[in-house]
C-alpha cells in the first residue's frame, strides 16, 4: 500500500505542476493570484471535509497560532505560480523542490547541527545545479525583447522567482519542524499525538481558503477583473491533483519512509517528462545535466530523510 501511495504522490504533485505551468500562460499578469484562489478553495473544501468526517478535536485558535507557518507556504506556492509565467517547467522545478537543502543549511547555522558527508554532497550538488542553471538561463536568454516579451523578465532575473519560492518554503519547512516536533510542546492547542499533523494540516488549508477568498475579492471586485470558470479548468485540475497528492503523501511516509521518501522527492522528474511530452519543451544539454545535478541532490537527500525515520 505504502508504494503505491508515493507512487501516486509522485504522479499527482507531477501533474499538478504540469497543470501550474499551463494555467500560468496568457496575457493575464493576475494568473498566479488566480491559480492561489483555485488552490485554496480545494484545499478548503478538502479541510471541511476532514472536519466532518475525521475522528479529531480542533480549535479554531489554531488558525492564528499555525498562520506563520501557513503564511510561508502559500506566499512560496504564489510567487511560484508567478514565476512559471517566465520560466520552462522544466528549470523550475527542480529548483523549487530544492528546498531541502536549504533546510539542512538553516539547521547548520541556527540549531547548531552537523553535517554528514554525503547530507554535504547532496547539497552540494543542489546549489551547483542551481547555480549553473541560472547561469545557462542567463547565457541562453535573448539578447534583445520584442514588443510582447518586453512586459515580461527574462534570463537570470526570471530564475529568482523559483529560488525566492525554494528559501521560503524551506523557512515555512524549518519552522513547521518546531510546531510538529512533539505533541507535548507544540504551541498548537488541544492536540494529541495521533491528531498533531492533522490539526496543522487543517490550519494550513483553511488558512489558504482564506487567503484564496481575499484574493478572488482583490482580482475581481477591486481590479475588475472578470471571472471565467471555463478558464480555470487547468487551475483547478493542478490543485485537485496538489491536493491528492498531500493527502497519499502521509500514508506512503508511514509505510516505508526510506523508499518512499526518495520516490516522492523525485516528481520533479515528472514534471519534466509531461513538460517535454504536452509543453514540448526543450531545453539545452547545459540546462539538462543542471537539472540532473539538482535531481540527484534531491534523490539523496530524500533517501537519507527515509533513513532517518
Amino acid at each position: 500500500m505504502w508504494f503505491v501511495c508515493a507512487l501516486l504522490c509522485m504522479l499527482f504533485w507531477g501533474t499538478a505542476d504540469l497543470f501550474y505551468k499551463k494555467g500560468a500562460g496568457g496575457p493575464d499578469k493576475y494568473s498566479h493570484l488566480l491559480t492561489s484562489v483555485a488552490v485554496g478553495v480545494v484545499m478548503g473544501a478538502h479541510a471541511v471535509v476532514t472536519l466532518i468526517f475525521a475522528d479529531f478535536h480542533y480549535d479554531l485558535i489554531n488558525l492564528l497560532i499555525y498562520a506563520p507557518v501557513s503564511a510561508m507556504y502559500i506566499l512560496s506556492m504564489t510567487i511560484g505560480y508567478l514565476g512559471l509565467r517566465y520560466l520552462e517547467l522544466s528549470v523550475s522545478s527542480p529548483i523549487q523542490n530544492s528546498s531541502g537543502a536549504v533546510v539542512c543549511l538553516l539547521c547548520l547555522i541556527f540549531l547548531g547541527q552537523v553535517m554528514d558527508v554525503p547530507t554535504a554532497l547532496a547539497v552540494a550538488l543542489i546549489i551547483a545545479g542551481t547555480f549553473l542553471l541560472g547561469l545557462f538561463e542567463k547565457k541562453e536568454a535573448p539578447t534583445a525583447a520584442t514588443a510582447e516579451d518586453k512586459k515580461y523578465i527574462t534570463g537570470f532575473k526570471a530564475i529568482m522567482f523559483p529560488v525566492v519560492y525554494c528559501v521560503i518554503d524551506a523557512l515555512g519547512t524549518f519552522f513547521d519542524a518546531y510546531y510538529l516536533d512533539d505533541f507535548t510542546s507544540t504551541p498548537l492547542k488541544g492536540v494529541t499525538e495521533d491528531s498533531l499533523e492533522t490539526v496543522a494540516n487543517v490550519s494550513y488549508e483553511l488558512t489558504f481558503l482564506i487567503i484564496a477568498i481575499l484574493l478572488f475579492m482583490y482580482v475581481v471586485v477591486i481590479k475588475k477583473q472578470a471571472y471565467r470558470l471555463k478558464l480555470q479548468k487547468h487551475r483547478y485540475a493542478a490543485a485537485v491533483f496538489e491536493t491528492a497528492g498531500q493527502f497519499v503523501y502521509v500514508y506512503a511516509m508511514s509505510g516505508n519512509a526510506v523508499v518512499a521518501a526518495p520516490m516522492v522527492a523525485a516528481y520533479a522528474m515528472v514534471s519534466i517528462i509531461l513538460s517535454r511530452i504536452f509543453l514540448k519543451e526543450k531545453l539545452s544539454k547545459s540546462k539538462y545535466a543542471s537539472a540532473a545535478l539538482v535531481l540527484a541532490g534531491i534523490i539523496i537527500l530524500g533517501i537519507l530523510e527515509g533513513l532517518a525515520e
